[in-house]
This record gives structure tokens, sequence and C-alpha cells, in this order.
């Protein structure tokens, strides 16, 4: 096998294409999301979490006996074995969320008995109970670190509202309900993101659903992927007010700190996604009263925009969606994984269709031949 020249490396593999996907394609030059043929700005507000989930999977949107059976399925597989209940409870109530989920999914594999049956069938079966218990493991886990007692799901409510009923324990209101269904189709999917290529790693050595969904969890939780937005809360709140946002720029740019929310790896333009929650985060302020987290955040943004030519990301306004709906920031990137589900499940799947291990080179940039010398004498 011939050894890679350095021009055919790539740092942190940018430019190379790892997979071909039905999935979804990031157009960054031109600010385009799409999923299976339809653009983000199609979807959003006009379908729900559960109809993307089925576009995702079976490469159309349901029709309405379709989404009944789905909605029912998911509704059906809340249930969480009683013995990964009691993990959950048994962790340190300052166990990052991130991590106690990353733990609950890997026990979930252990209580699953089809864990291991690679059948298509199973596979889409696991695929739907992750879908669907992802967020109910989030719950748990909040809300014993609180002290609180479970809340049950509510087979009734759909993928958004039971979320919020098992975290919070009252029904949403139907715009708190519609603007987390949004939050979950804006954040489905999104190319061959790190967490998503780390899934198609994983599942490509024959590995099972539940590691891959692990694998993929842990690469999610770094601040350069999903952890970004609860850094854009942190900066909020690190600033203070609105008068403040000029001076605390300034003193950022000028330190070369990195500014949480904008700017992205692939977008060239505006995320797509980033107008969405910013009218969201508009309507919520409205609402609560409370307009001067959205108004730092527009502030933040038009500087950035006028200095570095930078645009707000998706993380950007979605800390203020959540913050506004009452959410603990620590929550934001659980709440992403729980949407990112979908496509991470939609992506193995793919991949288990037409796999192929995936193994690329590396350059070797170490010394050659050296000899040892004996240990009394190094």
């Amino acid at each position: 096998m011939s050894t890679p020249t350095a021009a055919a490396t790539s740092k942190g593999l940018e430019g190379v294409v790892a997979a071909q996907t039905r999935l979804s394609d990031v157009r960054g030059d031109i600010g385009q999301l799409i999923y299976c043929g339809y653009d983000i700005n199609e979807l959003a507000g006009k379908v729900t979490y559960e109809e993307v989930v089925h576009l995702l999977h079976h490469n159309h949107l349901p029709n309405a006996k379709e989404l009944a059976e789905l909605k029912a399925t998911l509704a059906q597989f809340r249930d969480i074995p009683q013995g990964v209940i009691d993990i959950i409870c048994k962790l340190p109530k300052e166990t990052p969320p991130m991590n106690a989920i990353r733990t609950a999914v890997s026990a979930l594999g252990c209580f699953d008995t089809t864990s291991e049956d690679d059948s298509q069938h199973a596979q889409r079966r696991k695929a739907l109970r992750l879908i669907s218990q992802v967020p109910v493991v989030t719950a748990y886990f909040h809300r014993n670190r609180q002290g609180l007692p479970l809340v049950a799901p509510d087979a009734n409510l759909g993928e958004a509202a039971n979320f919020l009923w098992m975290i919070n324990g009252t029904l949403p209101t139907k715009d708190m309900e519609a603007t987390m269904d949004v939050c979950y189709v804006l954040h489905a999917d999104h190319g061959m993101n790190a967490s998503t290529f780390s899934a198609r790693v994983t599942i490509a050595t024959l590995s099972d659903m539940y590691s891959a969904i692990t694998t993929a969890i842990g690469t999610l939780k770094g601040p350069l992927h999903g952890g970004a937005n609860e850094g854009v809360i942190k900066m909020l709140h690190e600033i203070g007010s609105l008068e403040k946002v000029d001076g605390w720029v300034a003193d950022a740019l000028a330190q070369k700190k990195k500014i949480m929310g904008i700017g992205h790896r692939v977008y060239k333009v505006l995320d797509p996604r980033a107008p969405h929650l910013k009218k969201m985060a508009q309507i919520l302020s409205s609402q609560l009263g409370e307009p001067k987290w959205i108004q730092m955040s527009e502030r933040i943004a038009e500087l950035m925009l006028t200095k570095k030519n930078l645009h707000a990301n998706v993380d950007f306004y979605s800390a203020t969606v959540y913050y506004s709906l009452g959410i603990p920031t620590d929550l934001f990137t659980p709440i992403f994984a729980i949407s990112r589900t979908s496509g991470w499940t939609a992506h193995v799947l793919e991949q288990l269709a037409d796999n192929r291990l995936i193994r690329p080179q590396s350059q070797y940039t170490g010394p050659v031949g050296l000899k040892v010398v004996p240990i009394q004498q190094r």
C-alpha cells in the first residue's frame, strides 16, 4: 500500500468526501440545508418532527396512516427498562447530562434482547426505540438530579410535547410545543458532521446500533460541536446587559477570543436555520417580557457581521430559545442529541445498506531508524 503524500492529506478531513448519502446536504456557499430533497425552509413550521423522522428513514413524507402508525410506535417504545432507570437514578447528581445520556444509551443496549440482531427489521425497530427513549432518559436524569419524582411519558403527546411534559411535570402550551417541535426539525440532520461521521465509523465495523449512537453522543458533547449552544448563554450572562455588548465584543476581538455561536465550519453565508430560531426567540422574548437576551444577541450578530463578516449559526439563537422556555443551560446539548438521534439512526441504516469499513490512512511524520539504548544508559 502506498504511503499518502503531503498533498493528499487533509487536516480534519476538510474537503474529503467520506460517503454518498440521500439524507441531507449542507450547501455552505449559498446557505442551504436540504433533507431528502426538501429545503429546510420548506419543512420548518410546515411539518412536525415525526414527519421528518419518517422522511429521513423512508425518503418520503408520510401520509396520514403512516404518520399515525409512526407516532403510535414511538409512544409505545417510551417505556424504559427498570434496570436503566436504576442506573440513571444512581448517577451522581452533578454528572454532566451528556455523560448521563451517553451512559443510559449504552445501558439500553444491554437490556435490549435484540441489540445484536442485525436483520433490517430489527435495526429499524432499534432506531425508532432510540429516537423514542433518548428524550425519556434525559428527562428522568434531569428530574432525579433535582430530587423530583419521575414523570411518566404520556402516549397522547407528540415527541416535543412529551419531553416538555416529562421535564417540567406540567403540560406545555401550544406555543411551547410548536417551538420545541420546530427546534427538533431544524436539528434533525446536518450532512456529514462530526457526530454523524463517528456513528457511521462505528456501525461500519458491524458493531451495533446502540454503540453507534453512544459514539455519536460522545462526539456531540464537545464544545466545538453540540456544546457550543451552552457557551452562548454563558457569554450573554458574562456580558450582562445590552449597553455592555459593544465594549465586550471589542475586547474579545482584541484578545482573539472565540465568540460562541458565530461562524460555521461549512456555512460561508447565513446558516439557514438561524432565521427560524431568531424569529422564535423574538416571539418568546415578547411573550415573556424579557427582551434583553434577544436584544443582546441581535447586537452581537450585527457587530460580528460588520467587523468580521461572520454570521450567527444555529447555536446562537437556539440557546436563547431554550433559555426562554425555561430549560436549564446544561440541557441545551442533550436537546440537540434528542433531535439528532433521528438523523444519526438514519445514517446508521444507510451505512449498513451498502457498508464498507471506514479506514482512512494517516501520514507518518515521526522519526525512523531509531535504535534501542539499554535502560541503564538512557
